[in-house]
């Protein structure tokens, strides 16, 4: 493609959006929103939590209170997990559900800026020191992914490597067996539910290098630990976690 055609193909977009859908937030139908905030308003921007400390060192899990020294919250202890840490960007209250339940299952991809720059203003100042070799996002099986038509942790994980400038590995890991959903499930259940879901995609691939897992909500951290196992398998060193949202 001509550079010089890539704004206005850009502008076309825009407008065919706004067209299909009037720049009104589509949240609370009230506020004004277009394309470029992701039809999510000012309003709405306002009931979205971002996490902050204290929270547990390992799992990220945010706690209440003043806590001032390094701790492991009673989950991470329960379980084995294959990451060294893992953080995200905002809390999963009922309107950050509502927008990746909408994005995932309804294809509402026009909330996608808006997603994306959740992650984008958490991650990347708490990333940019870090020595990474790539962004792995959870993949979905084959089957999922043709009936959704996309992977959202990898959608989302294409801005963040590009804000990074570092490369989106989804050559590592593949998602052999289907899951049922996590939803229902204690954490002990999660684990055993994901525990042979992924497997390597060429074994032995890695050396040693560190590298980051992507997804969209992280509760129990049962997913994001399963896809460090099989990286730590293959070669991987350390495994960090990164998600949009963390579920309480």
């Amino acid at each position: 493609m001509n550079l010089s055609t890539a704004p206005r193909l850009r502008e076309w977009s825009e407008a065919a959006l706004a067209f299909l859908y009037p720049p009104v937030c589509q949240l609370c139908q009230k506020h004004r929103a277009g394309a470029a905030e992701g039809y999510v308003c000012e309003h709405c921007w306002e009931q979205v939590r971002f996490v902050q400390p204290p929270c547990c060192d390992r799992c990220g899990l945010p706690f209440a209170g003043d806590i001032t020294t390094a701790f492991e919250c009673s989950n991470c202890r329960d379980l084995e997990l294959h990451f060294v840490s893992a953080r995200a960007a905002v809390v999963a209250n009922d309107r950050v559900r509502e927008v990746i339940h909408r994005y995932k299952y309804n294809r509402d991809l026009w909330f996608e800026p808006f997603l994306a720059e959740l992650l984008l203003r958490q991650a990347v100042p708490a990333l940019r020191a870090e020595k990474l070799a790539g962004i792995v996002p959870v993949p979905l099986h084959p089957v999922k992914e043709r009936e959704r038509e996309f992977n959202q942790a990898e959608r989302l994980a294409r801005p963040l490597a590009t804000a990074l400038g570092i490369p989106v590995r989804t050559d590592l890991v593949r998602r052999d067996q289907p899951t049922r959903t996590q939803t229902q499930l204690d954490k002990h259940a999660r684990a055993d539910n994901v525990r042979r879901a992924f497997a390597p995609v060429r074994p032995k691939s890695l050396h040693g290098e560190r590298l980051l897992v992507l997804d969209d909500v992280l509760t129990t951290g049962a997913t994001t630990s399963a896809v460090a196992r099989i990286l730590r398998e293959i070669g991987a060193g350390e495994v960090l976690v990164w998600t949009l949202a963390r579920g309480l």
